[in-house]
């Protein structure tokens, strides 16, 4: 029995040493106290990643057909007014949105920034309009632009623009009576901020904010800058926001909080936009399907010679790769196995250092005793 339990002992891989014959050093303790105080920081780096969670990316082809895209927006223009600016979206199926006003909300803005009249522009788009009483009967002429009647300015301007004929307000009874004119003469010097979304097809496209009333003729898109002719145009805008569908965590939206101070009074901001389809599914198992998309912007001047329209273009294409992102989080055994491998590995280091440190010094002692004696 007594040869057993010897054998056994001799398969100890930490044999003990007296306390008699152990020397504690200065040094051992200050290596002592670094090892300490690095397991330390290493254990909670650890123990921060395991309570948090890992994102890992997979590259996907993206099959999907027929669906829409949402674009979300929030643009301020600093000094163009909301009377003046149509928001138009295009694609190359030939889908085509003339001033867009549903689910879009234009709020004017004074020359410092602040709100304005919410209540006046929802009456000019829903409400009546209120007419100035001249005692004379009232026109219901429609210009020529279309069959008689045309009872408001709007039923006018609306005609013109399907027959692609260039409108003149001021010299139509029915603006001057609905003080059309005048609203155009006040918002001078406004400012105004658009936001709201946008829903196209999913393919490539356009969509821009520009002057003038939008409108198809011989199948191009044109605007009607007519009733602002011998006008500069301040295309100054921030861009507060911009994505395409819905959020997900660590989205990073390259346009948000985006800035552009007019460089010249006529001129076309190009924003050129590579969308990528995107889905995130969280630890829960929540999916999240979106789009992230990166930016190349160019700026180009129109001169105010007719060549060019005047405006902010956001051209978009889709990529065929789909990004799939998945949340996953570290197993408690894989915490555990780091977090031994981050104490074993340290104070193995440790001990070598302290070795080394004490067979220096007590080298050095010995070479400095033998110095001495002779």
């Amino acid at each position: 029995m007594e040869s057993f339990v010897g054998r056994l002992k001799s398969l100890d891989a930490y044999p003990k040493t007296l306390e008699d014959f152990r020397v504690k050093t200065f040094s051992g303790a200050a290596v002592s106290i670094a090892a300490v105080t690095f397991i330390l920081w290493l254990f909670f780096a650890e123990l921060f990643i395991y309570l948090g969670h890992d994102v890992q990316p997979q590259l996907l082809v993206d099959t999907s057909r027929g669906e829409k895209l949402r674009i979300n927006m929030d643009v301020t223009f600093h000094n163009l007014p909301c009377g003046y600016l149509s928001v138009d979206a295009m694609d190359i199926s030939g889908d085509h949105q003339l001033d867009v006003d549903h689910n879009i909300f234009k709020q004017r803005l004074n020359s410092h920034g602040g709100a304005i009249a919410a209540n006046v522009i929802k009456q000019e788009k829903i409400g009546p309009t209120a007419e100035v009483d001249t005692g004379k009967p009232k026109s219901t002429s429609c210009y020529g632009a279309a069959p008689d009647p045309c009872n408001t300015c709007d039923e006018i301007l609306e005609a013109y623009r399907k027959k692609g004929w260039a409108a003149k307000p001021e010299e139509y009874e029915q603006c001057e009576r609905e003080g059309y004119n005048q609203r155009m003469q006040e918002q001078a010097g406004e400012g105004c901020k658009v936001y709201g979304f946008l829903e196209v097809n999913k393919v490539a496209g356009n969509f821009h904010f520009a002057p003038g009333k939008s409108f198809q003729q011989h199948h191009m898109h044109v605007h009607d800058l007519q009733p602002f002719r011998n006008m500069k145009f301040n295309l100054s805008h921030t861009i507060t926001r911009l994505s395409f569908g819905l959020e997900y965590p660590g989205i990073i939206n390259p346009l948000d909080n985006t800035i552009r101070p007019a460089e010249k009074s006529h001129g076309m901001y190009q924003y050129f936009l590579k969308v990528v389809p995107t889905d995130y599914r969280s630890l829960s198992g929540e999916l999240v399907t979106t789009n992230q998309f990166s930016v190349t912007e160019h700026f180009k001047s129109t001169g105010g010679d007719g060549h060019g329209l005047p405006g902010i273009f956001f051209m978009y294409e889709l990529s065929p790769i789909r990004v799939k992102y998945v949340e996953s989080k570290k197993s408690f055994a894989h915490f555990l196995t780091g977090v031994c491998a981050i104490i074993g590995g340290v104070f193995t280091v440790a001990g070598i250092l302290d070795s080394f440190i004490y067979t220096s010094i007590k080298s050095l002692k010995k070479k400095v005793e033998l110095g001495k004696a002779i």
